[in-house]
This record gives C-alpha cells, sequence and structure tokens, in this order.
C-alpha cells in the first residue's frame, strides 16, 4: 500500500508537471507572436503587412491546435502551420539577407522565437507518462487489492473504498495527462487574448 500510494503520489506530480508546462508554453507562444506582430513595424511596408496578414492567420491555426479534438482536423491544422511557418520564414529571411542589418536581424531573431515556440509547445504535447509507468501502476493496484481481500477475514468497508480510490486517481491523473481527450484542458487564453488585440488593432 505504500508502495502504491508512493507511485501514485509520483505520477500525480508528473502529470502536473506536464500540465503546467503545456500552460507556460501556450503564455510564451502568445508573448512570441505578439513579440513578432510588433517588430514588423521595422520591416518595409509591404513586407510588414504580408508578416502581419500571415501572424494572424498562423495565430488562428495555433488556438485551432489548442481546442480542437478531430485528428484528421488536427492533421490539417499541422500541415497549414508548417506552411504558414514557411512563408512567414520566407519573408523574414530574404529581407535580412537583403539588408543584413541589425534591425533586420532583430525581426529574424523574433521570428526564429516564433518558429521554435511552436516546437516546444509540440513537444510538451507528446511528453505523456510512459506506458511502462501505467503499467506498473495497475499491476501494483491490482496486487495490493487482492492482497487486502485475500488477507480479510470478514466484510469490510475498505473493500469499496481502496478500489474507489485507486480508480479515481488513475482517473485523475491519466485526464491530466491527456492534453487533448481529458476534461481537465489547456485553455488558450493567453493566444485568444492576443488573436482579440491584434484583431481590434
Amino acid at each position: 500500500m505504500t508502495l502504491l500510494s508512493l507511485l501514485i503520489g509520483f505520477s500525480f506530480s508528473m502529470a502536473i508537471n506536464r500540465y503546467d508546462q503545456r500552460k507556460n508554453y501556450e503564455e510564451a507562444e502568445a508573448n512570441a507572436i505578439g513579440t513578432e506582430y510588433v517588430r514588423a513595424d521595422l520591416l518595409p511596408a509591404a513586407d510588414a503587412a504580408r508578416v502581419r496578414e500571415l501572424l494572424k492567420s498562423y495565430l488562428d491555426q495555433r488556438v485551432l491546435f489548442y481546442i480542437t479534438r478531430d485528428k484528421q482536423q488536427l492533421r490539417q491544422i499541422d500541415s497549414d502551420t508548417a506552411r504558414l511557418q514557411s512563408d512567414l520564414w520566407s519573408v523574414v529571411q530574404a529581407r535580412a539577407a537583403a539588408q543584413p542589418t541589425p534591425v533586420f536581424s532583430l525581426v529574424a531573431s523574433g521570428m526564429n522565437d516564433v518558429l521554435n515556440s511552436q516546437g516546444y509547445t509540440q513537444a510538451a504535447w507528446w511528453n505523456r507518462i510512459p506506458f511502462e509507468a501505467w503499467s506498473l501502476l495497475v499491476v501494483i493496484a491490482i496486487g495490493c487489492n487482492l492482497l487486502i481481500g485475500y488477507g480479510a477475514h470478514r466484510t469490510n468497508v475498505l473493500f469499496i473504498v481502496l478500489p474507489l480510490a485507486v480508480s479515481v486517481s488513475f482517473f485523475l491523473i491519466a485526464d491530466i495527462d491527456s492534453p487533448r481527450g481529458g476534461i481537465i484542458r489547456v485553455q488558450p487564453q493567453n493566444l485568444l487574448s492576443l488573436s482579440q488585440s491584434l484583431r481590434a488593432h
């Protein structure tokens, strides 16, 4: 029972840390996109307008990434995101290559932050509690329940409380650890706020 409690506690801590990481990267994405939108003013008018429009479309795709649950739609979002990233980098890279000044280098650096932040977010969403850890948890939980049942000589409320408590704990851990399929999910509050601000601007 002590070992099971420790494993559940460690697993819950791992799930919470991953959830917090996903939230932090969502905030970082919003900051990177917002900063680059402002830095677009440093580009010539035509390039600045192009970058802003692309960033708005890119921001819409990032919001959809957080709220969609449909796998087919997610594949389309990933495809559109990659295309927009390529278009954004092409505009900035062409200008920075033509005029390698500190100003255009700053814009290119900001665009690099935008692209990197998406990669960090994707990595955080892939970072889940390993299957082997879940297998160990299930085996030990079943073993504990069997041993308590085998060692009991009379009906005990523990027969109901222990399996129920373990099941609820497992459900909560799995829900927090699932970035797209659970009830507890990271909401793109910062990205939505940025989108509203850019549309108003």
